[in-house]
C-alpha cells in the first residue's frame, strides 16, 4: 500500500478497506504521529534542548488462540504488516500459545484535545528560560543552594485505532511534565528537594511553581542540619503525595491482572472479598480525571474508560484488566490496556490511582501521637510483591501531638496488606498530585500516570534510620 495521504480525514476509511480484505478472528491496526520536546537545564545553562517527531503504527491479531504483533515505522505496506502479524500468530500457535479476548462494546469516536494553554504554541526558548528562572529563585534563597536542575518534556500524540469488530477511534493525547531539583550543600553534607509537575491539558502549570521552588529551597537548607531519624516502629502520618505513591506502587501494581494470572499465590492473596483495610478505605482507578496525566477516556484496545473500584469499604472488590486478562479470569475489560508507543503492544497498566477522601482533618491526625513521624513526598522506592520500601522526601518528628523538627533519611518499609490494615485515619485534605515521572513495566517507561489521595495515619509503621 502506498503511503497514506496527509489528509487525515481518510485514515480510518482506508484502514477499514484493508480490514474488509482479510479474514481473522481479531485484527486491530493502530497508526500514530508523535511529536515531543525535551529540555534539561542546570542553573543558567541549557544542557539539552531537543524536538523530535516520529510516525508509525502496529498491527495485532488473534488467530486460532494465538496473538501476533508487528510494529512499523512510516505508514507503508500496511496490508503486508497484517499478513506478517498473522504469520507470527501461526508461529505462536505452533509453540503452544493459547489466548482469548473478552468482548467489549464497539466504540466509534473522534476525540480532540481541549487545552487551556497549548505547549506547542510556546517557543522552546521560553520553556528553557522558565526552568532557569526557577533556578535563580532557588539560588537567591541561600548561598548553600549549590545547583538547580530543571527537566521538562511535552508529548503530543495523534492516533487512529480500528479493529474488525466495529471500533474506530481517532484520538489526540497530550502529556507534559518535569521537575525542578534543588540541591544544597554545606559542612553537614548534601540535601535535595524536588518540585514535580505534570498535566494533560495545560502548559500553565509550569508557570505557577515559584512558591513551591522557594519552599523546596527552604526545605533543602533545613535538611542540611537535621538529625538522622532513629529507626524503629512509629505511628506515621503521610501526606497526600506519599499516600498516592504508596497506593500506586505498593497496591496498584498488585491489582494489575496480568501479574496475577498463572501465579496461584498472588491469586489467593488478591482474592476478591478479602478485607484489606478499615471500613472507610476506598481505592479506585480512573481514566476520567480531565487534566490528569492518567487521563485516558479510551484505552489502547478501544475500550471506554470507567472507574474501577479496587478496595471499597475496606474490601477487595476489583482488579485492572485488558481484554485478554479479563477473558482469562472471567471478568469484564476495565479500560486499562495501555501502550507507551506504537512500538509496543498494549498491556495492563494503571491510569490514575485514587484514595478517596476520609473524614479526619489533618490537624486531628497528629492528636494522641506521643512520638511519631510526619512523612511528606517521595524520593522514590521499590516494591517486591507484598513488600515495599519508600524514601520520604521530607520527614518531621511528631511529639505529643505536634509536628516539631525535621529529620533526615526516613525510609518507610513494610508489607502492603499489613500497612493497609493499620490505617487508622483518612484525611479530608484530598489532593490531586501530578508528578513529572512515569510508570515503568515490561520495558514501557515512562507511561503517564497520576495518583490522587488524602493524608493517611498508619499505626505500627517500620521506619528505617540510624540505630538508637
Amino acid at each position: 500500500m502506498a503511503e497514506l495521504s496527509t489528509n487525515y480525514d481518510g485514515v480510518l476509511s482506508t484502514l477499514q478497506a484493508i480490514l474488509q480484505k482479510i479474514s481473522a478472528e481479531y485484527i486491530e491496526i493502530r497508526l500514530e504521529i508523535n511529536e515531543s520536546t525535551q529540555i534539561e537545564t542546570v542553573d543558567n545553562q541549557i544542557k539539552r534542548q531537543e524536538h523530535s517527531m516520529d510516525i508509525g503504527g502496529n498491527v495485532r491479531v488473534l488467530s486460532e488462540g494465538a496473538f501476533g504483533f508487528v510494529h512499523f515505522d512510516g505508514w507503508y505496506n500496511i496490508e503486508q504488516h497484517v499478513q506478517t502479524a498473522l504469520l507470527l500468530a501461526k508461529l505462536s500457535r505452533h509453540l503452544g500459545t493459547s489466548s482469548t479476548m473478552s468482548a467489549a462494546a464497539p466504540v466509534q469516536i473522534t476525540q480532540r484535545l481541549l487545552i487551556k494553554e497549548d505547549p506547542r504554541a510556546v517557543p522552546v526558548d521560553i520553556k528553557s528560560q522558565l526552568l532557569m528562572h526557577y533556578a535563580d529563585i532557588a539560588h537567591q534563597y541561600s548561598p548553600s543552594i549549590r545547583s538547580v536542575t530543571g527537566r521538562y518534556f511535552d508529548r503530543y500524540r495523534h492516533l487512529w485505532f480500528i479493529n474488525n469488530l466495529g471500533t474506530q477511534v481517532e484520538q489526540e493525547k497530550l502529556d507534559l511534565g518535569g521537575a525542578i531539583v534543588v540541591m544544597a550543600r554545606d559542612h553537614h553534607g548534601v540535601a535535595q528537594r524536588a518540585v514535580s509537575f505534570g498535566s494533560s491539558d495545560d502548559f500553565g502549570v509550569v508557570r505557577l511553581l515559584t512558591e513551591e521552588v522557594e519552599e523546596a529551597a527552604k526545605s533543602a537548607i533545613a535538611l542540611l542540619s537535621a538529625p538522622e531519624i532513629e529507626g524503629g516502629e512509629y505511628t506515621v502520618v503521610i501526606d497526600p503525595h506519599l499516600a498516592g505513591v504508596f497506593a500506586h506502587e505498593a497496591f496498584g501494581h498488585l491489582s494489575e491482572a496480568d501479574g496475577q494470572i498463572g501465579d496461584a499465590g498472588i491469586l489467593e492473596t488478591m482474592k476478591l472479598g478479602r478485607r484489606f483495610g478499615p471500613p472507610n478505605l476506598h481505592i479506585y482507578d480512573t481514566g476520567r480525571d480531565v487534566g490528569s496525566r492518567g487521563y485516558l477516556p479510551i484505552d489502547d484496545e478501544g475500550v471506554e474508560a470507567h472507574d474501577v473500584d479496587l478496595i471499597k469499604e475496606g474490601i477487595l472488590v476489583g482488579r485492572l484488566h485488558s481484554k485478554e486478562t479479563a477473558a482469562a479470569l472471567g471478568d469484564e475489560p476495565t479500560g486499562n490496556a495501555r501502550a507507551l508507543h506504537y512500538r509496543f503492544p498494549p498491556i495492563v497498566r494503571m491510569r490514575n490511582t485514587v484514595i478517596a477522601p476520609g473524614d479526619t482533618p489533618l490537624p486531628d491526625m497528629f492528636q494522641g501521637i506521643k512520638r511519631g513521624i510526619y512523612a511528606k513526598g517521595s524520593h522514590g522506592g521499590q516494591t517486591n510483591g507484598e513488600l515495599f520500601t519508600f524514601l520520604a522526601g521530607e520527614a518531621y518528628l511528631i511529639e505529643d501531638g505536634h509536628v516539631t523538627r525535621p529529620l533526615r533519611n526516613a525510609v518507610l518499609t513494610g508489607n502492603v496488606f499489613t500497612t493497609l490494615a493499620n490505617i487508622s485515619a483518612i484525611g479530608t485534605d484530598f489532593t490531586r498530585f501530578e508528578s513529572g515521572g512515569g510508570c515503568g513495566k515490561a520495558g514501557q517507561m515512562p507511561l503517564p500516570v497520576s495518583h490522587h489521595a488524602p493524608s493517611l495515619r498508619i499505626e505500627h509503621c517500620l521506619v528505617g534510620g540510624k540505630k538508637s
